[in-house]
């Protein structure tokens, strides 16, 4: 009786299996794959991508990456087309159809009517003796040996084939375009990705108080001031010049050194050389300064003149760390 396979195990062939799909693709890899890029570069419309069942699902997929990364993109489902929605599809377009076997219903009636609308079909197929296959303008072969499904029914490496493949014309169109992290944060300016490149120090430190004390002012004041604005920290202030910064733990290091605090004042208590960052410089190269520092509060300057505090918390918070 043969046993059987073990969990691990199985899981472990699947990824294999998965893994040498995206590797066969290498070799597809092309003329007609360049000529792919090219015709999407060179086109003055969006691109259209389509498919049926699990390839609709990759299609979609595909769309939210083109259309993050600079190459507009509009997800139409092969089914919904023949009802309707060929009418989203403009003069200029180009439409990528996905199919494992490129022979459905759907598939079948939809790419001569792509054609006849005199549109550039790219054919994203596993079976280049298909129907879609012979109807496409261009081939993009994402052909796999067999699924991970054990009856090699389930779409798994198929699907696995053509969302790298997706990934591959992404990334291409992307470099071709030029298209920079400045870009890429104005399409992402809601989530975290975008604020890393984005997000600049002054838009951080305005939102904070701006502590601030008296060099000759005693050790209660300095620790009232710490504590009313949450930052944990006061910048020290003469005639409009920064002389320095008091953290809570430069308060814990004097209580820890000293019993007499009558004769302590703010300039015996502050850091006279602070870490410092400009206004116009990235939250993220904050964050660097701190970890590589080992504080919690960060000066943030306007030229020499002093603009404000950025805690670590307040990177936390923007999901910056």
């Amino acid at each position: 009786m043969e046993s059987k396979k073990s969990i691990i195990e199985i899981a472990q062939q699947t990824l294999r299996l998965e893994s040498e799909a995206i590797m066969h693709l290498i070799p597809h890899i092309n003329a007609d794959f360049e000529r792919s890029i090219l015709e999407i570069l060179h086109s003055n419309g969006r691109v259209i991508v389509t498919g049926i069942g699990k390839s609709a699902i990759i299609a979609q997929k595909i769309v939210a990456t083109f259309n993050s990364t600079g190459t507009p993109a509009i997800y139409m489902h092969a089914a919904d087309a023949v009802h309707g929605d060929l009418g989203m599809i403009q003069q200029n377009d180009v439409v990528i159809c996905i199919s494992k076997s490129g022979n459905t219903p759907e598939i079948k009636l939809l790419a001569p009517l792509l054609k006849r609308a005199g549109n550039t079909l790219i054919g994203m197929v596993g079976n280049i003796n298909s129907h879609l296959a012979k109807d496409a303008d261009i081939i993009l072969n994402t052909t796999v040996l067999q699924e991970a499904c054990p009856f090699n029914l389930a779409p798994t490496t198929s699907t696995t084939a053509q969302l790298a493949m997706g990934d591959a014309l992404a990334i291409c169109l992307l470099e071709n375009r030029n298209f920079k992290s400045e870009d890429f944060a104005r399409y992402h300016p809601g989530g975290a990705l975008g604020k890393r490149l984005y997000l600049k120090c002054a838009d951080i430190a305005q939102k904070n108080e701006k502590p601030t004390i008296h060099p000759h002012a005693s050790v209660k004041d300095v620790i009232i001031e710490i504590s009313k604005n949450r930052l944990g920290a006061v910048v020290v202030i003469e005639e409009d010049k920064i002389m320095g910064i008091i953290t809570d733990g430069d308060i814990r290091r004097m209580l820890e050194n000293y019993t007499d605090l009558t004769s302590i004042n703010a300039q015996d208590l502050m850091n006279a050389n602070p870490k410092s960052i400009a206004k116009d410089k990235l939250a993220l190269e904050a964050v660097d300064i701190i970890k590589s520092n080992n504080i919690s509060q960060l000066l943030v300057l306007d030229g020499a003149n002093y603009y404000g505090l950025i805690h670590l918390h307040d990177l936390l918070d923007e999901g910056i760390i």
